[in-house]
């Protein structure tokens, strides 16, 4: 390199994937200016004035001060680039070029963080995705804020550097002090203060169905008048399901910091959205001019609870066919296209009707025949094929509901259950390296037929099926669940009881 010219580099966010940057520095005679080229966005280029007040303000000639031209490239030039993430690498690529700091070695350092006017440095999206890059291609270390630093150490392979200044990052540089050591946080265990099943009164049939969703990513529908309890039961499944292991820890953890809700280290427990019913399209699948993750990437290895199903616009729901049979979302755009993960539990819940009584017992359904039928048919068949369990839920009575509640939690006992079912799974489908999920509702039709393993009884049952109009694809997911409900109570072979209970979790009326 010349020698008023500096090369560092730093990273580039793609959806969840991270890419490196190059950022050069050169300093020339002239009048003074400040360029920053290489498609950058407007945030980018306010770079200019946010590092000539930090370099100000942590002791050093900032480049307003010089009369010299200042040219910042980043490169790839075909690649835009965004954020503010740029600006520690900016500011050290000026100060090595105009030799106010001594030679360092940069080739194996990455270099994040947004600079605050005095100097500090600001906690940027991406930290855990970019450490994974930055130790595939084979550098060393990676100096960012101190807030992503407990994330990025997730990764192994590579030193995370801490800073809180940008007169620390030079200090540490040029070996007057040395790096703090990272503070790492406990984490929140918040499955445990999810709603417990020993607080929901009556609904036997629909907290079974929930486990049974549980212990394979079966897709759930629950259907029944207001009040009743469908958002409490969602609520409640989230307790029940297992820790994210070290590899999905790192998977959710990389889409959520991507999505600018950076956690405070790995995410242990599983996701849970509930978007709202107003959501668009772009805000449930993601995309936009700079791609993000939306609501369905957000829940991948949780829970995406739709509550009134019926009154998402069409165009969103639909939407979701695609992901909930593939586990991934494709963002397709005019010069690029972008594969985000989103393998999530659907569990959604809607009324009968537009009043929402209608089939009550106590309350009379107001809406006409029309009004019912065309409620429905918001719904469409194929996304209610791809829906395994689906679940009547009806209303509670008053003697239940003054009785005392069963002091005893049970959620831990069930997620044993469920870790149990799980694992009986992973072991059946260990050489089945297809499978990105060892979970029977994962499992292609011809992988299911394999090992569903029925009795004489279940084959009888199965030959009666042909009256029940089920589409290929629901007759396979009606197997799946047999299996998992068979696995449930570790049985090696599917019953027709089995069968009998997968069959009622399909309701005729929708």
């Amino acid at each position: 390199m010349g020698k008023n010219i500096a090369r560092l580099y730093s990273a580039e966010l793609e959806g969840i994937d991270a890419n490196i940057i190059e950022v050069e520095a050169d300093v020339n005679v002239g009048l003074h200016s400040f360029n920053i080229v290489g498609l950058a966005d407007r945030s980018l280029n306010e770079a200019k004035e946010r590092v000539n007040s930090a370099l100000k303000n942590s002791g050093v000639k900032p480049p307003n001060r010089e009369n010299r031209k200042i040219t910042i490239n980043l490169a790839p030039a075909d690649v835009k680039k965004t954020g503010s993430h740029y600006d520690l690498a900016i500011a050290l690529g000026y100060l090595l070029a105009t030799s106010q700091m001594k030679k360092i070695d940069t080739a194996d350092k990455i270099f994040l963080g947004e600079l605050a006017l005095d100097g500090r440095l600001r906690p940027v999206n991406g930290a855990l995705n970019i450490a994974q890059r930055a130790a595939a291609e084979g550098f060393s270390f990676l100096f960012l804020p101190r807030e992503n630093a407990n994330e990025a150490a997730a990764i192994k392979g590579i030193t995370i550097v801490a800073l809180e200044t940008l007169r620390e990052t030079l200090d540490i540089l040029s070996g007057a002090c040395v790096p703090k050591p990272i503070a790492h946080q406990a984490e929140e265990n918040s499955a445990e203060t999810s709603q417990d099943f020993a607080e929901i009164r009556g609904q036997e049939n629909a907290k079974r169905a929930l486990v049974i969703a549980a212990a394979a990513h079966h897709n759930v529908l629950l259907v029944g008048p207001p009040g009743v309890g469908k958002s409490f039961l969602a609520q409640a499944m989230r307790g029940i399901l297992p820790p994210l292991d070290a590899e999905e820890a790192i998977e959710v953890t990389k889409i959520w910091s991507a999505a600018g809700l950076s956690p405070r280290g790995l995410m242990r427990e599983r996701p849970f959205r509930a978007p709202h019913q107003t959501s668009s399209i772009g805000a449930l699948i993601g995309g936009g001019q700079n791609p993000r993750p939306g609501e369905i990437s957000l829940a991948h290895r949780g829970i995406l609870f739709l509550d009134e199903l019926p009154e998402f616009q069409r165009n969103a729901i639909e939407a979701l066919r695609q992901p909930l049979e593939s586990g991934i979302i494709r963002v397709a755009r005019a010069k690029k296209s972008l594969v985000l993960p989103a393998r999530f539990t659907l569990v959604a819940a809607m009324n009968p009707c537009p009043c929402g009584y209608y089939g009550d017992k106590e309350k009379e359904c107001k809406c006409s025949a029309f009004d019912v039928v065309k409620y429905k048919k918001k719904i469409s068949g194929p996304l209610l094929d791809r829906i395994d369990l689906q679940i009547r839920v009806g209303r509670i009575n008053t003697e239940d509901l003054r009785s005392d509640p069963d002091p005893k939690k049970v959620n831990s006992s069930i997620r044993k259950i469920v870790e149990r079912t799980r694992a009986i799974q992973q072991e059946r489908y260990s050489n089945v390296e297809a499978m990105l999920l060892k979970t029977n509702a994962a499992a292609s039709s011809q992988e299911i037929q394999k090992v569903a393993r029925f009795e004489k009884k279940a084959e009888s049952f199965l030959g009666t099926l042909g009256k029940a109009n089920l589409s290929p694809r629901g007759y396979y997911r009606l197997i799946k669940v047999a299996r998992t409900i068979a696995d449930i109570e570790e049985k090696e072979c599917v019953t027709e009881e089995h069968l009998a209970e997968a069959f009622g979790y399909r309701l005729k009326e929708i």
